[in-house]
C-alpha cells in the first residue's frame, strides 16, 4: 500500500521503519521539513517528504503529531487524498504537553473525534495504547501465546478493517473497539493503555473503562 506518515516521533517513526519492513511504500514528513529526515529515510528506504506530499495520493495517512499540533496542519492538506484513503489517528491528549482543549476536557469529545473535526475527514483510532519500543519489537505471528491486542475505533468498517488487516500484519490481535464516539475507552487512563493486553484481556478492559478522567490526565487549570 500507499502509506503516508505525518509525524517522525517514537510512534511515527516506528510505523516508518516496520511498515517500510513488511513491503509498503511509505513517505514520511514532519513540521520541519524533509531534509531533517534524512536519517530515517535512508535507514528505511523511505521518501522524506513534505507533509502536503505524505497526503497526496495514498491508501492510507497517519497522523502521529502532539495532539495539539493537529489544528495548525496546513489547510486543505486531504484535497488530493481519495476518499477511500484510511486517515490513521494515533493520538493522545496529554494536558501538561497540549495545554488544555476545553472541547475535550469540558464537552466530553472523545480525542478522535476532535481531530476529525480539525481534518476534516474521517479517521480510525489506532496505535495510541501502545508503547514505541513494543510496537517496533513486540509483533508475533497469529496465534503466538502472550500476542499483544490493540484497540481499533471507527466509524467506517471498510476503513476499520483495513486497519485491523494493518495490525494482525505488524504481528498484534487486532479487536474492534467500537465507533469514534466509543475511542474514549483506548484514551490515556483506562484499563487498557500501554498495558499489553492479550485479546480477552483487552476487550474486558475496554468493558471497563469510564469516560471520566481522571485527575492526572485533565489539565491543572
Amino acid at each position: 500500500m500507499k502509506i503516508g506518515i505525518i509525524g517522525a516521533g517514537m510512534i511515527g517513526g516506528t510505523l516508518t521503519r516496520r511498515l517500510a519492513r513488511l513491503g509498503h511504500e511509505v513517505e514520511v514528513a514532519n513540521s520541519r521539513g524533509p531534509e531533517t529526515l534524512a536519517g530515517l529515510a535512508g535507514e528505511t528506504g523511505t521518501r522524506a517528504v513534505t507533509v502536503q506530499q505524505a497526503a497526496r495520493g495514498k491508501d492510507v495517512v497517519v497522523v502521529t503529531i502532539p495532539l495539539k499540533n493537529v489544528a495548525q496542519l496546513p489547510s486543505g492538506l486531504f484535497a488530493e487524498t481519495p476518499q477511500r484513503a484510511v486517515i490513521i489517528d494515533t493520538n493522545n491528549y496529554y494536558p501538561e504537553r497540549d495545554g488544555k482543549i476545553v472541547e475535550i476536557e469540558h464537552n466530553g469529545i472523545p480525542e478522535s473525534r476532535w481531530v476529525e473535526r480539525q481534518l476534516g475527514r474521517s479517521v480510525v483510532k489506532a496505535f495510541n495504547t501502545i508503547r514505541a519500543q513494543h510496537l517496533l519489537e513486540k509483533g508475533k505471528s497469529p496465534g503466538t501465546p502472550g500476542r499483544i491486542a490493540l484497540p481499533v475505533a471507527g466509524d467506517e468498517w471498510e476503513k476499520k478493517a483495513a486497519v485491523m488487516r494493518l495490525i494482525d500484519e505488524l504481528g498484534f490481535d487486532p479487536v474492534d473497539a467500537g465507533g469514534i464516539d466509543q475511542s474514549w475507552r483506548q484514551q490515556p487512563g483506562t484499563p487498557c493503555y500501554v498495558a499489553d493486553l492479550e485479546r480477552e484481556q483487552l476487550i474486558q478492559a475496554l468493558a471497563a473503562a469510564s469516560p471520566l478522567r481522571g485527575t492526572a490526565w485533565r489539565a491543572k487549570t
